[in-house]
C-alpha cells in the first residue's frame, strides 16, 4: 500500500490510521486493495483532513462495495469468535468484555444507554456510566426485572440495498459501516421481532438530494426538534463534526449561534461532543454552516489564531463521492511555459 505508507511517513495520518488502512482491507484481492489505498491516501492534502475512526470507516465502506462477499466471509468468521471474557482491574475493580456480532452489541449497549437516560430525567443522581453498569449487572443477574423500554437503533441504508438490488454499504449509529449483507438481515429480524413481541418497529424514510445530501427541515424555534435533531445525527454519521474528533454526537447545536443570526435549520446545524460545543463557545471562536452547490453539508470554523478550517458531512450509504482526476505534470522548462503567453506592453 504505497501511498499509506506515503501518508504516514509524511505524518499526514498516524500509525493507527495506517494500521486500520491495512487490517480493514486485509480480506480484499490486491488490486482492489490497491484501489482502496489510492482513493484514500492518495490524496495527502485530503487524508490529512480524516480522522482515524474515519479512515477506518472509509476503509471499510469501500471494502464492502468492491468485494461484499469477501468482506461476508470474514465478518462470518469472526462471529464464531464470539465470546465474553473476565481480567483484574485495578481497586478491586474487573473488566467484563463481550466480544459481539455489532448488531448485539449495538442493541446491548443502546439499551443500557436508555435505561439510563430514563432514570437521569427522573431525578437519579448517579452518572450515566454508573447506571449503565448497574443495570447490566441487573439485566444479566436477574435481581431487579427492569422494565422493557422502547430503543431506537438508527440504520441508515439505501432503497437499493435495502431491496437487494445494490450491495452499497450501510451505516449502523453508533458503530459505522456495516455490509449490506448483514444491513438487510437487521431490518428483517427487527421487524420480525416487533410483530412477534408487540413492540414498536418502524422504518423511516430519510430523502436525499440528487448530490447526496439530506434535504432540509424548517424550524422557528430555538430548540431543535426531535425529528430534526434525529435528521443532524443521521446527516453527521453519528459523530462530532469538529475535525479529528472521533467523540460521539451529544449536542445538536447551532454552527452560528442563534443571538448572532442563526437559524433552527438543517444547515446551520451541526452535532458535536460535549467538549467540542462547549470550545466553541469561547471568545474568538467562530462557525458557519453551508451546503456547496453539488456537494454535502460543510461547517467552516475559524479559530482564534485566525486559522480556518472545513468539516464536511460523510457520504450518505448508497451515494459516492464525485470522481477525482489526479493529472500527473511532467516537469518543463520554464521557457516553454513562457511560450504560451504573449506580452503586452501596457507602455505601448
Amino acid at each position: 500500500m504505497p501511498h499509506t505508507r506515503a501518508a504516514f511517513r509524511a505524518g499526514q495520518i498516524t500509525e493507527w490510521a495506517a494500521t486500520l488502512l491495512a487490517k480493514e482491507t486485509a480480506c480484499l484481492e490486491v488490486d482492489d486493495r490497491a484501489k482502496v489505498d489510492k482513493e484514500i491516501a492518495g490524496d495527502l492534502e485530503k487524508v490529512a483532513k480524516l480522522s482515524e475512526k474515519q479512515v477506518g470507516d472509509q476503509a471499510r465502506k469501500m471494502a464492502a462495495k468492491l468485494d461484499p462477499a469477501s468482506v461476508a466471509h470474514r465478518r462470518a468468521k469472526a462471529e464464531k469468535d464470539r465470546r465474553v471474557t473476565i481480567r483484574p482491574a485495578p481497586d478491586t475493580m474487573t473488566y467484563l468484555t463481550g466480544h459481539l456480532p455489532v448488531g448485539q452489541g449495538v442493541q446491548v449497549y443502546a439499551a443500557l444507554k436508555k435505561a439510563a437516560d430514563t432514570l437521569i430525567a427522573g431525578g437519579d443522581e448517579r452518572t450515566r456510566a454508573q447506571i449503565m453498569a448497574d443495570t447490566l449487572v441487573e439485566r444479566v443477574t436477574g435481581k431487579t426485572q427492569a422494565p422493557a423500554v422502547p430503543v431506537m437503533i438508527n440504520l441508515v441504508v439505501s432503497d437499493q440495498t435495502l431491496l437487494g438490488t445494490s450491495h452499497d454499504p450501510a451505516h449502523l449509529d453508533g458503530h459505522g459501516t456495516i455490509p449490506a449483507d448483514l444491513a438487510r438481515p437487521l431490518v428483517a429480524t427487527a421487524l420480525e421481532a416487533g410483530a412477534k413481541t408487540g413492540l414498536q418497529t418502524w422504518l423511516r424514510k430519510v430523502y436525499a438530494s440528487p448530490h447526496g445530501g439530506l434535504t432540509a427541515m424548517d424550524s422557528r424555534s430555538r430548540i431543535v426538534p426531535h425529528g430534526l435533531s434525529h435528521l443532524i445525527r443521521t446527516r453527521d454519521g453519528g459523530i462530532c463534526r469538529t475535525l479529528f474528533c472521533d467523540a460521539p454526537i451529544r449536542h445538536i447545536d447551532h454552527a452560528t449561534g442563534v443571538i448572532n443570526g442563526g437559524q433552527t435549520v438543517e444547515e446551520d446545524l451541526q452535532g458535536l461532543c460535549e467538549g467540542c460545543n462547549y470550545a466553541k463557545q469561547a471568545p474568538g471562536w467562530t462557525a458557519t454552516g453551508h451546503h456547496p452547490p453539488h456537494g454535502r453539508h460543510q461547517v467552516t470554523t475559524t479559530t482564534p489564531t485566525g486559522h480556518t478550517y472545513v468539516s464536511t458531512a460523510p457520504p450518505l450509504p448508497g451515494w459516492a463521492d464525485p470522481p477525482r482526476h489526479l493529472a500527473v505534470l511532467e516537469p518543463q522548462d520554464p521557457s516553454d511555459l513562457l511560450a504560451e503567453y504573449e506580452f503586452i506592453d501596457d507602455a505601448a
